[in-house]
This record gives structure tokens, C-alpha cells and sequence, in this order.
């Protein structure tokens, strides 16, 4: 399959691509929530040392949501709504 195929295969409208990375980061916070509560408890009550002392918990939020928020999910997401374009017969927004 050559590269300019390939890309037009891959290719969704501005529309649709915000969409989906908004459902991507929808499902991103519901599989993350023990991390965001975890999160959000030690920053309770806190102003500038958040930082510093809930340093722990927010980079495991971050590890967490960039397992769900990363350019290969947004790719795969695509292929399946162009997929299932091609199910329907013709792309909609």
C-alpha cells in the first residue's frame, strides 16, 4: 500500500478527528478515575505545594492517561470510524 493511499485512507475531517479525541479522553478519564481520585485527594486542600507533595500521584494519573490519549489509540480510532464509514456506504459527519 503506498504512503499517499495509505493517507487518504487514514484521512477524517477536522470535525470528526476532534470528536474523537474527545471521546478518547472521555474514555481516558473513566479508565484513570482511581488515579484522578488519588490525585485530587492529595491536592485537596493544598495551594503551591501540590506540586511538590502530590508529585507521586500525578505522574501515575499521567502514565495512566497516556496509555489512552496517544497518537497510536487516536490512528486506531480513526481506521474504525473510516471502517465503519465504509460499512455505511458513505463518510458522515
Amino acid at each position: 500500500m503506498g504512503y499517499v493511499q495509505e493517507a487518504r485512507e487514514n484521512h477524517v475531517k477536522k470535525k470528526v478527528e476532534e470528536a474523537l479525541r474527545s471521546k478518547m479522553k472521555q474514555k481516558a478519564l473513566k479508565e484513570c478515575e482511581h488515579y484522578t481520585s488519588k490525585y485530587a485527594q492529595c491536592a485537596s486542600g493544598r495551594t503551591l505545594s501540590v506540586v511538590w507533595q502530590c508529585r507521586k500521584q500525578a505522574k501515575e494519573l499521567n502514565d495512566c492517561l497516556h496509555q489512552y490519549t496517544n497518537d497510536a489509540v487516536l490512528e486506531e480510532m480513526k481506521r474504525e470510524y473510516m471502517l465503519q464509514q465504509d460499512g455505511k456506504g458513505s463518510v458522515r459527519v
